[in-house]
């Protein structure tokens, strides 16, 4: 039995809005370095491929087109760049995958803070692209009006176009990246002493991009990464994100509620490959779960139903909510492999409860279904997902 990909979302207190006021919860110490460097050391600990951290331009919200006035839920970001390269030192083996906007954030910025984490981390950093459309994120940098596209616009005809154009600055903007990872050949740093030549310029690279977004000559300011190419991965639930993903990604996050509906959805992600004529590897398929775990049956649903009393309305999620035993878990997760997916990307409900219950309970029980690794067999992000690290695209060309 080949063994499943594993990894974790990291998000504040937790995936449901009340996690924050668990008793297992740590809110006063969300905004320090200590709470998320435990977490990835968790993570780590169970083995996982790598973790996500979420990341947003504007305040979270309940409501899906702007900011609400709830104070009974958490507020407030740290920077996810920041915190994988706070997090990178005290890790060794599971891969950090921060979250970016493409829509307010410039690509030469995330080229190089990408890279500069692939060197902190010594080849394990990934980068989770995200197309930002709601109208009170784009009023806080002022430089662009956006008509408020959000998911409960998705498919209207009013918010076509801005989804379109949306996802194709997306697009743009991971090629200007990947471009930007290449622009440095593997061999152009020389540290030549005695002729004084630290670097050898025609090994450096004009990547020239042009299009409708972007207009980026390059070279990178930072050396091509340990990776090459850092592992680059996308949350998608429908046509527009799945052709991203085939275009530029490595892997995609989706949203299956039951294997039939995984099935269909891995046949929508390989027909997005062939429209867009895909020349990367095949994408690794890995759907989103929503978890409560605890030992005790029946008790990780009393958890959640009492964080849904606290918050006021039942969860509601993109994802498929799980509550239930780690046994139990390794079940489904199983039964929806059979679909044909490489893996699973876990929300803990609770942190760091859930997560704990990851890797010390699930773990250990898909181990002993001969559906997990025992120990780490590679050292760099793309090797845990067994890709091989690809040659500039640019070697041998002129300067």
């Amino acid at each position: 039995m080949s063994t499943l990909h594993l990894a974790a979302a990291l998000n504040g207190a937790g995936w449901h809005p009340a996690a924050w006021r668990h008793p297992a919860a740590r809110p006063a110490a969300l905004f320090t370095a200590g709470y998320w460097t435990d977490l990835a050391a968790e993570a780590e600990r169970g083995l996982l491929d790598l973790v996500t951290i979420e990341d947003y331009v504007a305040l979270q919200s309940s409501l899906p087109d702007g900011p609400d006035d709830r104070v009974d839920r958490v507020r407030g970001w740290l920077d996810a760049v920041l915190v994988a390269a706070r997090v990178a030192p005290a890790t060794s083996r599971v891969g950090l995958v921060p979250t970016t906007s493409t829509t307010h954030t410039e690509p030469f910025h995330v080229s190089i803070g990408i890279a500069s984490l692939d060197y902190a981390s010594g080849g394990r950093a990934g980068w989770r692209p995200q197309v930002t459309g709601r109208a009170d994120a784009a009023a806080l940098f002022g430089r662009r009006d956006i008509a408020g596209f959000h998911p409960g616009t998705y498919g209207t005809p009013e918010a076509e176009p801005i989804a379109t154009e949306l996802f194709g600055e997306a697009a743009d903007a991971i090629e200007v990246v990947r471009r930007l990872w290449d622009s440095w050949e593997d061999d152009a740093e020389i540290r030549d002493a005695p002729t004084g030549r630290f670097i050898d310029r025609d090994k450096l690279h004009y990547i020239d991009f042009e299009g409708p977004f972007f207009s980026v000559r390059g070279p990178s300011i930072t050396p091509r990464p340990p990776q090459g190419q850092p592992f680059v991965a996308t949350l998608a639930h429908d046509t527009l994100p799945y052709e991203l993903a085939a275009r530029g990604a490595d892997a995609v996050f989706v949203t299956p509620h039951s294997t039939g509906h995984a099935r269909s959805i891995l046949a929508e992600v390989r027909a997005a490959e062939e429209r867009v004529g895909r020349a990367l590897p095949p994408l690794k398929v890995l759907a989103d779960v929503v978890v409560f775990l605890d030992d005790e049956p029946g008790a990780a649903r009393a958890r959640k139903e009492r964080l849904d009393e606290l918050d006021g309305a039942a969860l509601d999620s993109d994802a498929e909510i799980f509550t239930g035993t780690p046994a139990e878990l390794a079940d489904l997760l199983l039964d929806r492999r059979a679909a044909g997916l490489d893996g699973f990307r876990l929300r803990p409900g609770v942190l760091p409860h859930d997560l704990a219950k990851i890797s010390g309970g699930l773990v250990p029980e898909l181990r002993r279904r001969d559906a997990f690794r025992t120990e780490y067999a590679a050292a760099t992000l793309r090797g845990h997902f067994g890709l091989e690290r690809p040659a500039s695209r640019y070697a041998g060309s002129p300067a």
